[in-house]
């Protein structure tokens, strides 16, 4: 399996060992850093520089390269090739790793030694086109880590300061990449930043932030509501300017970009299914107020009862309803980076593009352009004594009535007083009318509309807890 890519002209990583000489390796390129100078000590007033790149040649097996030397040739060396390209390396001095150390600040591997490459000695060039095989190239879109190894954007929302300084995998979606703002430091060197505005089923927007140039670059390749990424190790930090967690690009970290991964091709099928009517619209009916008799709902579940429900209904495209006596366990309405207003098209109610505040369904074939409204569009969680219900769309007039205030009136609101409002509902056991459909978009197949949300009384909610629905 360890040489399948590679053929007999080529050493494969999986053969490598210390100390051997002459080798020809070929692979591609899933990593790279900056370049960056240090004082020489042999030679003071003088500075070496150096870069890494990561280089993979089968789905087990990647190994870290290190070049050291002059200004000049390390410039060179790293301009001449880019993440997602093919290169064959020449007489690399292959070492055994120190994996405490290294580890610490690069990827980790599962070889147990790296390659160094010498001015004199070794040679990098990027593979033509006849020397590379597709299954090489292929390579580049499957993630270092195990493909259900990440946390969601809402988990680590939800985890906040627990997760502060940890190192961690994220999959998640591109919302927006923003423009490279560049700048220098106090001791005069160069510097560059860059935000990438990421989101998924459990969150609207989450800011990843790219100091290097290298995964600037890289970001400035996706299609915003087209792309998925996979990043690996990437450090979660709580941001006490913006109040908010963040992602933060560093020197171990490994994106694939469109991986090619289970998890990943449903959140890539859901960012482009909802990509008209933007990542939080499910749907509309809790908007529009769909016509269904809430008297006519009367089954009582609890959480692990509608899991149970929806397993047994797997293959059904329609709808089933229910009462839930519990909490609402997650509301982020007092959170500045969760985007709970949006503005809808009066006529048809979809959530219009934001960038043309314009609907694309009732403008195509119209010349008059049709008013917007804000409107309440947001997911919480639904907590039970058996379990949750994670992302549910509270939306519309259905949110309006759940907090009592119109949407206009929360947004003159303090974020003191969107906090003591949230703390009105958070926590507190209510009778919660839900709507729940299957659907392959949502990562725990089921997609589920809070339809009303009203503080329950005890005595009615103590009677049910156990619920009473059809399973």
């Amino acid at each position: 399996m360890a040489n399948f890519f590679v053929s007999k002209t080529f050493t494969a990583l999986s053969d490598l060992y210390p100390n051997m000489a002459n080798l020809k390796i070929i692979g591609i390129v899933i990593g790279k850093t900056d370049v960056k100078g240090f004082p020489d000590r042999k030679n003071i007033g003088s500075e070496r520089y150096t870069f890494s790149f990561t280089v993979r040649d089968s789905p087990t097996h990647f190994v870290n390269v290190t070049s050291w030397g002059k200004e000049d040739y390390i410039k060179l060396l790293s301009d001449s090739f880019r993440v997602g390209e093919c290169v064959i390396i020449e007489n690399p001095l292959i070492q055994r790793k120190e994996i405490e150390k290294e580890e610490k600040f690069s990827p980790a591997t599962p070889s147990n030694c790296k390659l160094l490459l010498s001015e004199n000695h070794s040679t990098v060039k990027i593979c033509s086109g006849y020397e590379v095989d597709a299954k090489l190239l292929s390579l580049i879109h499957l993630p270092v880590k195990e493909s259900r190894d990440y946390y969601s954007l809402g988990d680590i929302v939800a985890n906040g300061h627990s997760l502060d300084g940890r190192i961690i995998n994220v999959l998640a979606a591109v919302r927006s990449v923003g423009e490279p703002k560049y700048f220098t430091t106090s001791d005069r060197r160069k510097g560059q930043r860059c935000e990438v505005k990421l989101y998924d089923e459990t969150e609207s927007s989450f800011a990843m932030i790219c100091w290097d140039n290298e995964s600037i670059l890289l970001a400035q390749s996706w299609m915003p509501r087209d792309t998925v990424i996979f990043a690996s190790d990437v450090r979660i930090n709580f941001d006490k300017f913006r109040n908010c967690m963040t992602a933060t690009v560093i020197s171990k970290t490994i994106i694939t970009t469109n991986p090619d991964t289970p998890e990943a091709n449903i959140l890539l099928n859901f960012i482009r299914e909802n990509k008209e009517t933007n990542v939080l619209d499910y749907e509309t009916d809790s908007y529009l107020k769909e016509s269904i008799n809430l008297n006519t709902i009367v089954d009582v579940y609890t959480v692990e009862q509608l899991k149970v429900k929806s397993v047994k209904n797997e293959g059904r495209a329609d709808p089933f309803y229910g009462i839930l006596y519990g909490y609402i366990s997650t509301l982020n309405i007092d959170d500045e980076t969760t985007k709970v207003v949006q503005n809808r098209c009066s006529s048809c109610g979809y959530v219009v593009n934001e960038a043309s505040n314009t609907c694309k369904t009732c403008n195509k074939d119209s010349s008059e352009l049709k008013s917007v409204l804000p409107s309440f569009n947001m997911l919480v969680d639904l907590t039970d004594h058996t379990g949750t219900l994670r992302s549910c769309s509270l939306a519309g007039g259905v949110a309006e009535e759940t907090l009592g205030c119109t949407v206009n009136e929360f947004l003159t609101m303090t974020d003191e007083q969107k906090t003591a409002l949230k703390w009105q509902f958070l926590l507190e056991r209510s009778k919660i009318y839900l709507k729940l459909v299957l659907s392959h978009r949502a990562r725990g197949g089921l997609r589920v509309t809070v339809l009303s949300c009203k503080l329950a009384d005890p005595i009615e909610a103590s009677a049910n807890l156990s619920g009473q629905g059809r399973v």
